[in-house]
């Protein structure tokens, strides 16, 4: 089953060039979802806006050898290894759920494009990666789901919940990679007519994943990028989004600057702790 190519199967009552005709349609679908929710929520206006805004109260010059190894930073840090989550548990997960999503996606290509011909076979290595990728985007998506969820944890939202357009994003990743593993591992055991059963609910939830881009969170993960290499530009030019510098509260000079600190604080400041981190919100 796992270095078994699971579309190859599907060409005795589907041609090749309808399940690639069926991929083409939902990169697609994602695009047009993703300029939909750039349009109706203003973000590409609202990044360069505020863009602007930052150049305007930037004390010093980014030039563009900076703004590369920010850009680098960026895609190291937020991107590849997800740094922004403090909480070791989620980020795990989302680390699992990203990268299965990624190896899950880029195989099925693969294997649709370049091994469904009759004279083609694949190397066992790639559904390997497709079993593979599976297995992490619903052992990452349903660690999320039954243990990390912050509605969960702070709102006390049980797991069988449905919250609307919130959740539409996981559920649509859990109901694809979940559908297409039993798929595969029915077809392989020669249950015909229960394969193509759990084939048909595999197709439905990867339509309705990629084809509600416009209503669920799946436009996030292109926007995240840019708002973190944005926010390290602000941080660079001394823009700082208008937020105010870090201040030392026992240093003297920011003390005569700031008279009410002293009088209200003392000369010597506790230290405030880590405030919201500072334990997790299980007040529910």
């Amino acid at each position: 089953m796992l270095t078994t190519n699971p579309f190859a199967e599907l060409t005795t009552f589907l041609s090749p060039g309808v399940m690639q005709g069926y991929v083409v349609l939902m990169v697609v679908l994602v695009v047009a979802g993703t300029i939909l929710d750039m349009m109706h929520k203003q973000s590409a206006r609202y990044f360069f806006e505020n863009s602007k805004k930052a150049q305007r109260s930037a004390t010093k010059k980014v030039g563009a050898v900076t703004k590369t190894g920010l850009a680098i930073n960026t895609l190291a840090s937020e991107v590849l290894t997800s740094s922004e989550f403090c909480n070791a548990r989620r980020r795990m997960s989302h680390l699992l759920t990203m990268y299965g999503f990624i190896l899950f996606v880029v195989t099925s290509a693969v294997l649709i494009f370049c091994y469904t011909g009759a004279d083609t076979e694949s190397p066992a290595l790639v559904p390997l990666l497709w079993h593979l990728g599976a297995l992490m985007l619903c052992g990452g998506g349903y660690w999320f789901w039954f243990s990390i969820r912050v509605d969960v944890a702070a709102e006390g939202v049980q797991w069988h919940q449905f919250n609307g357009r919130g959740d539409l994003f996981i559920l649509g990743l859990l109901s694809m990679a979940t559908f297409g593993i039993l798929w595969s591992f029915f077809q392989a055991v020669g249950a015909v007519a229960f394969s193509r059963l759990l084939f048909a609910l595999f197709v439905l939830s990867t339509t309705v994943l990629f084809g509600s881009v416009y209503w669920s969170k799946f436009a996030h993960m292109f926007f995240k990028p840019a708002a973190a290499f944005q926010k390290k530009v602000a941080m660079a030019d001394g823009s700082r989004e208008n937020l105010p510098e870090d201040y030392d509260l026992s240093d003297p000079a920011v003390q005569a600057r700031f008279p009410d600190i002293p009088e209200y604080m003392g000369t010597n400041p506790p230290n405030m702790g880590l405030g919201i981190k500072s334990e997790p919100p299980r007040h529910y």
